[in-house]
């Protein structure tokens, strides 16, 4: 499971907003052995909706081998941590620093993390809770 976390890639954003209109986008995303870190313009309306909630659930791999993070997320200033911004362009091959646009950092440190396959493994999915990896 960390493997699949190290492996860098895609995954995908669920936000809402204050009326709870869900709102659904795919990241690029840095794992940095604590947290996902992804990357996107400030003025966004992810950031937006992740600014008020301060909480998110990610989706990431493909529908036979899902993983699902919930946790806090924390918004990093573009500058305001170069290993962050280093790791994640190496990581991405993005570089958002090198845009014209301003965009801010996400750091999404996970609290809970669901991972299965199929039905016959969705009772022991639990991978990690209250931030305690399990077993």
């Amino acid at each position: 499971m960390v493997e699949k976390l190290r492996g860098g890639g895609d995954l995908w954003v669920a936000t809402a907003d204050g009326n709870g209109r869900a709102h659904l986008v795919p990241f690029s995303y840095y794992w940095d052995g604590r947290a996902l870190i992804l990357s996107t313009p400030q003025a966004s309306r992810t950031v937006r909706n992740l600014i008020r909630a301060r909480w998110a659930r990610v989706a990431l791999g493909p529908t036979r081998d899902v993983v699902i993070i919930e946790g806090a997320v924390e918004v990093v200033a573009m500058g305001a941590d170069a290993a962050l911004e280093d790791g994640f362009a190496r990581a991405t091959g993005f570089d958002p620093r090198r845009l014209m646009e301003s965009y801010v950092y996400l750091r999404l440190t996970p609290r809970e993390i669901q991972a299965w396959r199929e039905a016959n493994e969705l009772r022991d999915r639990d991978i990690m809770r209250q931030g305690e990896w399990l077993e």
